[in-house]
């Protein structure tokens, strides 16, 4: 009987070290240990800095990032977190635009038009969303398409709506975030602070009225060689009676770039990240050195729509046939030549303008279409450290009101 006891015990404790370690069939049944948290991007360190920081909390946007870490709390599978991302990401939209279109509560005391919060809040976002640890688990993947969906959704790349019917026309225009931060983290970006002003608006042209729809890209070679570009944009051309590429140019004026090369000149992007090589895109056998605006350039040069002087800049950089230097070409470029910078230089503007046109032209599109280079965003003389002030403010309102009035011009002149 006491054997009998004894054997029970050993039985008795085993079970119970199973129970506590599990079994070898349950271990070998165990999903693959989650991925560990991502590091943090060079964009996403430098939310910690007073600058950032302080744009957030005058815009409005500081409770971004922990209202979204909560709703990714409360998600309990990699589909709900999905839905979740995608929703919150909207909503990060959404209400940059509203803040921008003078629409709801102003938050902050930042100016209304002002692009920089969006741009913050988005990183502080995807920040949480690469340090978020959840039960279920995440595979590098899975992260990694949650990001994407947050970047689409936040970025206005997936909503955009161009309606169907007659008797209006349909206008895209794109934008795109600060850049040069580390050389001065202030950097607003006009480009991206139109793109939230027009979006979803209505404008009266001679014509009737015409619907813009806007989206914001971020400024990273990687994403362009990604085809981000041509996933937002292939859908919506075909639509579109008009489109504009927008980014910030030179001091003091405002570019129609004529011509754009298939050429990436290297300049450091918001990852510090360095890319010299041909301008990567699907099918390179038949891919063209150079691309043409069918924006109605001669009308807008000539037209009075604001205080900055607009130029037809038709400048290209070119190695001509046969050579192996590049040289400055005014007029444009060589027939045979091969690009290396097109009027609008060799960096992701230059580029958005290449793959937008390229895919104009893939797509056997009669539409104008082409690159708005606008001044740069100065601050007011003597501001080295104000986040803002009344020079800056007035500036960036009249490169939006003078970019929306070449895309009302753009889209009468072109019937």
């Amino acid at each position: 009987m006491s054997r009998i006891r004894v054997r029970l015990d050993i039985v008795g404790v085993a079970l119970l070290a199973l129970a506590l370690t599990g079994s070898p069939l349950a271990a070998a049944d165990t999903a693959p240990a989650p991925a560990p948290a991502s590091p943090f991007t060079v964009e996403e360190q430098r939310l910690d800095k007073a600058v950032p920081q302080e744009i957030l909390r005058r815009g409005g946007f500081d409770t971004v990032a922990p209202q979204f870490a909560q709703a990714l709390e409360g998600t309990r599978s990699f589909r709900q977190a999905e839905r979740a991302v995608a929703r919150q990401g909207a909503r990060l939209w959404d209400g940059a635009v509203d803040r921008a279109q003078g629409r709801g509560p102003a938050r902050g005391d930042l100016s209304r038009d002002d692009d920089r919060p969006l741009y913050w809040a988005r990183l502080g976002m995807t920040r949480e969303l690469r340090q978020w640890q959840p039960e279920f688990g995440l595979t590098d993947a899975e992260r990694a398409r949650l990001v994407d969906r947050l970047e689409r959704s936040s970025r206005g790349q997936d909503s955009m709506n161009l309606p169907a019917g007659k008797g209006f026309k349909r206008i895209v225009m794109t934008g795109f975030d600060p850049f040069t931060l580390d050389r001065d983290i202030r950097i607003s970006n006009p480009s991206g602070a139109t793109a939230l002003a027009l979006d979803g608006t209505w404008i009266r042209t001679a014509d009737g009225p015409a619907r813009i729809e806007t989206a914001v890209f971020p400024v990273r070679w990687q994403d362009f060689a990604d085809g981000t570009v041509e996933r937002t944009l292939r859908t919506q051309l075909p639509k579109a009676d008009l489109f504009t590429t927008v980014s910030q140019g030179r001091v003091g004026r405002i570019d129609i770039e004529r011509f754009n090369g298939a050429w990436r000149g290297g300049f450091g992007d918001n990852e510090n990240v360095s890319r010299t090589e041909t301008v990567p895109v699907a099918d390179p056998a038949s891919q063209p050195q150079w691309t043409t605006t069918s924006l109605p350039y001669k009308a807008i040069v000539a037209a009075q729509t604001g205080r900055f002087p607009v130029y037809d800049n038709t400048s290209v950089t070119e190695i001509p046939p046969g050579g192996t230097t590049p040289v400055v070409s005014p007029g444009g470029p060589t027939p045979g030549s091969t690009a290396r910078a097109g009027g609008g230089g060799n960096y992701l503007s230059n580029e958005i303008a290449y793959r937008a046109t390229l895919l104009r032209d893939r797509l056997g599109l009669e539409i104008p279409g082409g690159h708005v280079h606008t001044p740069v965003l100065e601050f007011g003389a003597g501001n080295t450290t104000e986040i803002t002030d009344p020079e800056f403010v007035r500036n960036r309102v009249d490169i939006i009101g003078q970019v929306r009035a070449i895309i009302r011009l753009a889209a009468e002149t072109s019937g």
